[in-house]
């Protein structure tokens, strides 16, 4: 008998529960989808505001949803925090971590920014986007060799893509490989005929 009366105790406290999380979850959905027409309407503090009647610091769409909303309201202090706070929810998130690199390059924080692609490119080291723009970092800093790393994973990938093959071209020339630059700027050419970038390139092989 007190093991009937201890489970109708159980039913009733799982029923209560799931009572419970169905209203929290209904009350999500209208906090989202107001936020969603105050943001389509461009009033980004509303669509904050209605997230935060209901913000979980352990939710990861709530943190992720405000990390954006921040940025576009152009708060890219607290736009960081939320990210950062999504991002340690669900470490392998890589939205997340391409999404904290917006409000970073927003501060010109050039550091959060390329060591966030490089966290990418350990949960997926074959991503495009990650690998192009490293390969684009470095080749602002004229650190060639790194940028030919990234260059060729993507190259080998994308063999026929006309914005990796025409910056490695000019990489490839900055680090003196002449006749891979010549293929590859006529290459290039093919993607985008009469293309300057790439006509600039083989006249200064042909100097």
């Amino acid at each position: 008998m007190r093991f009937l009366i201890n489970k109708s105790w159980i039913v009733i406290f799982i029923f209560l529960n799931i009572t419970s999380a169905n209203a929290q979850t209904q009350d999500e959905f209208d906090a989202f989808a107001h936020s969603y027409t105050n943001e389509n309407n461009g009033d980004y503090t509303k669509a904050i505001q209605n997230l935060k009647k209901i913000y979980n610091k352990d939710s990861y769409p709530i943190n992720l949803r405000l990390g954006w909303l921040s940025y576009s309201k152009g708060d890219f202090t607290n736009s960081i925090a939320y990210y950062t706070k999504a991002i340690n929810i669900m470490p392998y998130s890589i939205e997340a971590k391409f999404g904290i690199i917006y409000p970073a390059i927003a501060v010109a924080n050039w550091t959060l920014v390329e060591n966030t692609y490089k966290k990418i490119l350990e949960i997926d080291p074959k991503n495009y986007l990650a690998n192009y723009r490293l390969a684009n970092i470095n080749y602002g800093k004229k650190h060639y060799k790194s940028a030919d790393y990234f260059l060729e994973m993507i190259v080998n990938l994308y063999p026929f893509n006309y914005e990796t093959i025409i910056l490695y071209a000019w990489n490839n020339l900055k680090l003196g490989k002449t006749k891979q630059a010549h293929l590859l700027f006529n290459k290039a050419l093919l993607l985008s005929p009469n293309d300057i970038s790439a006509m600039q390139g083989l006249e200064l092989l042909d100097k």
